[in-house]
């Protein structure tokens, strides 16, 4: 037991002389406690023991220290090894920077110096060695500023180079070249590090600029030479002066025509100095001198150029021209244009002689015209009694024959009468024509414009040439009008005559429309025909003399004088005349006319007049329907109205027939779906785009609501199929147009 305790106060790890020293005082307190257990046996025995646990607690904090020694001794090592590497580190840095070729440094992200190399700055000496850690950027900026190995770039102090440079700090990146002492030059760049630190990289780029001035001094000797080549080679005299009016260069030419030695002209000359070696050499316009010339050079701005010709002695004539250059000199040069005078002084001489001769010619042909024109009055007045010397055994012929017709003679000779009748009827409209073509051609035709009512002149030609068109199996269809016009209304009606005569004579099948039209650009009557039309190249020709197309050259069959004299009349009263045709597509003819002053023109509407009219209606139709059948019904029901019907199965065919003949339908019935071409609504956009007031309607068997909806923007009403008579009607003939 005794060991036990002894050995537990022992601590193993304790080197024997220690245990030694603890068995000893234990051992002396036992002997104490022995001997003194008598007077205070509980008290030392208490204090034994607290002095056990003591030597508890002591060994267990020794223990804690010296594994906290332990830890601090390793913590150490290891911070050793740590400084070892970094100052490693730290110098293998060092070492790399300064294998480069380039300055370098590098600034925290306070801009507080780090470390730099001994190339950084190394230009400057006077400042070198005052770079170093620990120095602020803007200390650093404040250095380099008053080193006197920097050069500032000119117009620039140091506060403001500082100021530059702390502006440019503040880019993440740039790359200027400053200039340094000696003519050396340095390539500095910064650039901003991840972590907000600045590195700054100088290289010197002198040998480069050396090497880019030569590069560009060669440039500019070649350019030099090539200059001085093309100045040579110029016909002009030349010559360049700077801002301050100093002679540049020149070329041999312009001491050629200064008739100076080239030894009086040398590069540096003020321009005063040449300017006094020629003044006298040249006579200037009136009211210019060389003074003139002195005050361009001299003003400040030469916005304009300036120009002046000048005579020299010996009677050569230069101009002298100069501009002014973007660098504030000016080039002059002086060009030789005597021959160019010389040449405008004997063109001037010829163009005199060619007047007088222009004007004898004048005179001449003067002459000429006058017995041209008595020669031509005399053949008018010789056509003019010719064809009334005649007339008038013709008339008595006609005479003798109609009496011979009224007694009954055989059927033989009377046959052979009424052709005889005919072919005077024949010579007489020939002879008529030719009087007509004689007085208009002439100019002594006597016109009396005034107010001529169109109704009656409709009327009386209507009745004229209805039995003529029935005969050939034609319709004729003049529409009625009370409008009222300025013309002549012999002439006027002889013009209408014979384009209705004409339209009648050379259509074989269909009809002849005559209208009166209204339109933006004044009136209109047009003669509409279905014949075989005309092709383009015919279109002049058609209005000669005796010139006929595809008609037997006959008497009967007219001479073709008809379109000669509507022609030559319509010019005489001043009505437009306008043709508009295509082989196989009809012709068109319109004559231009202007309402009387306070006269409306107005067009006869009236669907009961029409439906009493046996001749038939005065509307035109375009019927667009893709459905042959429907489409042979709806004409059929048109025509019984007397309507005139254009059908067509698509909107291409329509728009190709109105192109094509000029026709202005007075009314449009259009099918909805018409194939695989455009529809009816994108047909009426059309039309429309053509006419904006044309009457239509769109004709469809579709009820559905996104159609109407589709028509109504465009404010198209529709006719659903199958048609009501009457809607139809009241369209056509009614309120619905």
């Amino acid at each position: 037991m005794k060991q036990s305790l002894a050995t537990s106060f022992l601590d193993p790890a304790d080197t024997l002389e220690r245990q030694n020293e603890k068995l000893l005082t234990i051992a002396e307190a036992l002997i104490r406690h022995s001997e003194e257990m008598n007077e205070d046996r509980g008290a030392a025995f208490a204090q034994f023991q607290r002095a056990a646990m003591l030597e508890d607690q002591v060994r267990e904090r020794t223990r804690d220290l010296e594994r906290a020694l332990d830890l601090l001794n390793a913590s150490n090592a290891r911070l050793a090894d740590a400084n070892r590497e970094t100052e490693t580190a730290r110098q293998n840095l060092a070492a790399a920077i300064e294998t480069v070729q380039d300055g370098f440094a590098l600034f925290d992200a306070q801009d507080v110096l780090v470390m730099a190399n001994s190339r950084f700055n190394a230009l400057l000496s006077d400042v070198r060695d005052k770079i170093v850690p620990g120095l602020h950027f803007h200390d650093y900026l404040d250095l380099v500023a008053h080193s006197d190995h920097l050069h500032m770039p000119p117009g620039m102090t140091r506060e403001s180079w500082i100021a530059m440079r702390r502006a440019r700090h503040a880019e993440h990146h740039f790359i200027l070249n400053q200039a340094m002492g000696e003519d050396r030059w340095m390539q500095v760049s910064e650039h901003r590090t991840h972590d907000g630190g600045t590195v700054i990289l100088q290289t010197e780029v002198t040998d480069l600029i050396r090497a880019e001035r030569e590069e560009r001094g060669r440039l500019l000797d070649d350019q030099a030479q090539i200059l001085r080549a093309t100045l040579e080679h110029l016909k002009l005299g030349v010559c360049i002066f700077d801002a301050g009016l100093r002679l540049l260069g020149w070329n041999a030419r312009l001491s050629e025509f200064l008739l100076l030695p080239r030894n009086r002209l040398r590069q540096g000359m003020h321009f005063d100095t040449v300017l006094d070696q020629v003044r006298d050499q040249f006579i200037f316009p009136s009211g210019l001198s060389a003074h003139r010339l002195g005050d361009w050079v001299r003003r400040a701005l030469r916005h304009d150029h300036f120009q002046v010709e000048v005579t020299q002695d010996g009677g050569k004539v230069f101009e002298i021209f100069a501009q002014e250059m973007p660098d504030g000199g000016f080039v002059m040069s002086l060009s030789d244009i005597s021959a160019e005078r010389h040449a405008i002084e004997g063109l001037s001489r010829i163009n005199e002689t060619l007047e007088a001769r222009v004007t004898e010619r004048t005179l001449e042909l003067e002459d000429a015209l006058a017995r041209a024109e008595r020669a031509n009055a005399s053949r008018a007045r010789f056509v003019a009694a010719a064809s009334h010397d005649l007339l008038q055994p013709l008339s008595a012929a006609k005479l003798y024959l109609a009496s011979l017709g009224e007694e009954n003679t055989a059927e033989m000779a009377a046959r052979t009468v009424e052709k005889a009748h005919n072919a005077l009827m024949s010579v007489e409209g020939i002879l008529g024509a030719l009087l007509d073509i004689s007085r208009l051609e002439s100019g002594h035709v006597t016109v009396d414009p005034g107010p001529v009512a169109l109704g009656p002149i409709f009327a009386a030609l209507r009745d004229e040439f209805t039995l003529h068109a029935r005969i050939k199996g034609l319709k004729i269809r003049i529409k009625p009008t009370d409008a009222v016009v300025i013309s002549d209304r012999t002439y006027l009606r002889r013009i209408l005559q014979n384009l209705i005569s004409n339209a009648v004579r050379y259509t074989e099948t269909g009809g002849v429309f005559v209208a009166l039209r209204q339109r933006r650009d004044g009136l209109f009557v047009e003669v509409r025909d279905s014949g075989p039309g005309i092709a383009e190249a015919d279109q002049d020709s058609i209005f000669h003399e005796f010139h006929r197309l595809n008609a037997k050259a006959s008497a009967s069959e007219g001479m073709g004088l008809g379109l000669a004299i509507v022609e030559r009349a319509a010019a005489v009263l001043g009505h437009p005349l306008t043709l508009r045709s295509a082989p196989g597509c009809g012709s068109t003819f319109s004559l231009g006319l202007k309402p009387a002053l306070g006269q409306v023109a107005r067009i006869e509407d009236d669907p009961v007049a029409v439906a009493r009219d046996p001749e038939g209606g005065d509307i035109v139709v375009l019927l667009v329907e893709n459905d042959a059948e429907l489409s042979r019904a709806m004409t059929q029901l048109l025509e019984k109205w007397g309507v005139t019907v254009l059908d067509v199965s698509s909107g291409e065919e329509a728009l190709e027939l109105l192109e094509a003949t000029g026709l202005e339908p007075d009314a449009c019935l259009i099918d909805f779906q018409l194939g695989d071409g455009m529809d009816g609504l994108a047909l009426i956009e059309e039309l429309r785009a053509r006419r904006s007031d044309v009457p239509v309607r769109l004709v469809t068997a579709d009820r559905s609501e996104a159609l109407r909806k589709r028509a109504q923007p465009a404010q198209v009403e529709i006719l659903t199929k199958p048609v009501p008579t009457a809607q139809l009607a009241a369209f056509l003939f009614g309120s619905g147009r």
